[in-house]
C-alpha cells in the first residue's frame, strides 16, 4: 500500500543525490480514517525524525477532506528516504495502514527551481 513513486514504483534514481529531498506523500484514507492515521503518526514519526538522513517532516489534512493525510517530508538524499521507507517496511507498516488507506500512498519526489 506504499504505492506509486515509492522504491519499487518505477521512479529512476538520480545520478546525483547530493542535494536536501523534498518529498511530497498523500495517503487517501478510507472514510472516517483519516484521524486514525494522524494517531498512527503521532506515535511513529519520532523514529521517523530520528532516523538517518531525515531533515523535516510535516503532517497537514485536506481541509475540504480530513481523510487525506499529507506529509511534507525533507531528508539529506533521495537514497536516505528511500532506506527509511524499506526500513519502514521490514517493520510492518504496510500491515498498519492496508485496513486505513482507501488507495496507495502517492509519494512525489520533488525537484526544487531556485532560479524561477
Amino acid at each position: 500500500m506504499l504505492g506509486r513513486g515509492g522504491p519499487d514504483g518505477g521512479v529512476p534514481q538520480r545520478e546525483a543525490d547530493t542535494m536536501s529531498h523534498t518529498i511530497h506523500v498523500v495517503f487517501p484514507c478510507q472514510e472516517g480514517k483519516g484521524a486514525d492515521l494522524l494517531g498512527i503518526l503521532n506515535e511513529i514519526l519520532g523514529d521517523t525524525r530520528a532516523f538517518d538522513g531525515c531533515e523535516s517532516i510535516e503532517v497537514y489534512t485536506n481541509s475540504d477532506n480530513p481523510d487525506t493525510v499529507i506529509l511534507w517530508e525533507k531528508f539529506e538524499t533521495r537514497a536516505h528516504h528511500e532506506a527509511y521507507l524499506a526500513w519502514r517496511i521490514e517493520n510492518g507498516m504496510l500491515d498498519v495502514l492496508g485496513p486505513i488507506l482507501a488507495s496507495d500512498a502517492e509519494f512525489n519526489y520533488l525537484d526544487d527551481h531556485p532560479d524561477i
